[in-house]
């Protein structure tokens, strides 16, 4: 048993599914919730995620050996200062927001001196959320990225690469802001992306959505994520988001001038780069990643 008291700010997806995979695996004793639904946290308590809640996130962290952040990462800053007192010392405090960063420097910077803090970002989740969603092996082979400092805790360290290694995750390491930098690409952008397809179909005519392919429900899919949780990680990441957006701009730009050249030697070729580095995906995620 890795942890006696397991705190969990945030019970949803990603929360749930990290509760039900501790569970599952017997790693702590009691795990406790905060949320800011009563009626949440107690449907999560019927369904045994938890163990108890608090709408009171100081108090849901008295006594917590580890604090896990799973809370739309622009309330983070807001929690940590509310919580500052409640946590023991020798705690371990640690997230799965999809932002580092600035972000972690800052919850370094206070946080007690006498708790240790990493940055984890499982990649794993849905376009659903709510613990109805939520399962135990949400994590099983998925990559979760973890970002220490030049302050983190090797003790800690230790501890928390064992968690999500138990959970069946892939570790790689990089720091805050490379990981800001990698997921604005591949992540960040494609939720804009999708979001502002949806968009231009309202502002065309909705009503050919009715018409709408696989192709297109899989492109959009992501656009039905939770609307708060992507504002605030696009507000927090909106320098490298405003980098791909102006290369985004770039190959639009170019798209429009084949088009109306009717230069369809062109537009082949874009199309032909997209299509091979797109099938070289699979290569890219089957390499050896840095693991520890």
């Amino acid at each position: 048993m890795l942890f006696q008291k397991i705190t969990i700010l945030g019970v949803g997806l990603i929360g749930a599914s990290f509760a039900l995979a501790v569970k599952q695996r017997g790693l702590c004793s009691v795990i406790a919730g905060y949320g800011r639904k009563e009626e949440n946290l107690q449907r999560a308590m019927e369904k045994g995620i938890i163990d108890s809640f608090d709408l009171d996130p100081a108090m849901a962290c008295r006594d917590a050996d580890l604090v896990l952040f799973a809370t739309p990462v622009g309330t983070f800053l807001d929690i940590a200062a509310n919580i500052h007192d409640a946590l023991k010392p020798g705690a371990i405090v640690t997230d799965v927001g999809s932002i580092k960063g600035i972000l972690v420097r800052e919850l370094e910077a206070q946080l007690p001196d006498s708790v240790a803090f990493l940055g984890c970002h499982p990649i794993a989740g849905s376009d659903r959320s709510g613990i109805d969603s939520a399962v135990p092996n949400l994590f099983m082979n998925a990559k979760c990225i973890i970002t220490p400092t030049e302050k983190t805790n090797d003790i800690a360290r230790d501890k928390v690469v064992s968690l999500w290694k138990t959970f069946g995750s892939v570790i790689e390491v990089m720091s805050p802001e490379e990981h800001d930098r990698v997921y604005a690409l591949v992540s960040h952008f494609p939720h804009l992306i999708a979001y502002a397809i949806m968009n231009v179909a309202a502002d065309i005519n909705s009503s050919y959505l009715k018409f709408a392919g696989q192709g297109f429900l899989d492109t959009t899919r992501i656009a039905a994520s939770s609307p708060e949780l992507w504002r605030d990680i696009c507000i927090m990441n909106r320098d490298n988001l405003l980098a791909c957006i102006e290369v985004f701009r770039e190959n639009l730009e170019g798209f429009s001038r084949y088009l109306r050249a009717c230069d369809s030697e062109s537009l082949e070729k874009e199309f032909e780069r997209a299509r091979t580095l797109r099938k070289g995906i699979g290569q890219h995620c089957t390499q050896k990643s840095k693991t520890v």
